[in-house]
């Protein structure tokens, strides 16, 4: 990489991190800081990196990040998808034009997501990254504001996570249906590193995965009626898709109850899992 790109890139990691406070990335305040913004090493631990790593990184030295790094990096800053491919374009690594890249949830997206509480309701990346989501689909996820941003997820978590591993009654099913829908997703961005490295990360990391990529299934088809275990019983769901954003790409995923019994104890799941957080704090 050229002196001139690293040293745009360390300006503009630092421009990024110094936006932000403690309080954005769910951090406490920690007391009076001499410079404004994240320090470096909750940069590092929010993001999965080492702090030398990360610290040489923001120093414009000559070491090389992989996909994977940055994009952790990308969601521990809050980029959008401009700042996203921007970053990567300093890194050196060719990404899709930010065109066909979507931003995060907005605050009247959040709001919306909100209003259906306790009906579970998600926003997902083209790629089954969780951009946002409310408390019902939080505590259907085991507590997903517990689980690090890099890895929030949805297939990752499903083929890696202990709790998503033992959420679907029918997993068979279910492992199919979403590896056949990512080689259906993935056909049409090839040219997206970020892809690659997902599907690479999910084979290395699970046999299962490997086992039904390798048979090279493609599913373009919903599947609507989803059964999942809870703390509170079995829930009988029916999922929704709505495309969201200017683009349309993201799309949200909203699950209601198939019957009365469902209902109730997605109030129930979201009662609990709110009390027992009171309890922790």
């Amino acid at each position: 990489m050229p002196d001139t790109r690293r040293t745009e890139l360390a300006d503009f990691l630092r421009s990024r991190r110094e936006r932000l406070s403690p309080e954005d990335v769910g951090l406490p305040p920690g007391g009076r800081r001499r410079t404004p913004g994240l320090r470096r090493e909750e940069v590092a631990l929010l993001a999965g990196v080492g702090v030398t790593w990360y610290t040489w990184l923001e120093q414009g030295r000559d070491i090389n990040a992989s996909v994977q790094v940055l994009e952790a990096i990308a969601r521990t800053l809050r980029m959008d998808a401009q700042e996203r491919w921007h970053l990567f374009q300093l890194a050196g690594v060719t990404l899709v034009a930010p065109g066909r890249e979507c931003p995060g949830a907005t605050p009247a997206l959040q709001r919306m997501l909100d209003q259906l509480d306790p009906f579970p309701a998600v926003v997902l990346s083209p790629r089954w990254d969780i951009v946002a989501y409310n408390r019902g689909y939080n505590w259907m996820g085991g507590d997903l504001d517990t689980i690090e941003p890099a890895q929030r997820n949805q297939a990752w978590l499903f083929f890696t996570h202990e709790h998503w591993k033992s959420l679907c009654v029918r997993r068979g099913e279910a492992m199919t249906h979403m590896v056949g829908a990512m080689r259906m997703a993935m056909g049409n961005q090839l040219d997206d590193p970020l892809w690659a490295q997902l599907v690479q990360r999910l084979r290395e990391a699970s046999e299962e995965f490997d086992a039904i990529w390798r048979r090279h299934d493609v599913v373009d088809q919903a599947l609507p009626a989803k059964d999942f275990r809870s703390a509170v019983g079995e829930l009988h769901l029916e999922a929704h898709r709505f495309g969201v954003g200017q683009s349309g790409i993201n799309r949200m995923m909203v699950y209601l109850p198939r019957d009365d019994a469902t209902e109730t104890r997605l109030g129930e799941l979201v009662a609990l899992g709110e009390s027992s957080r009171l309890r922790v704090g």
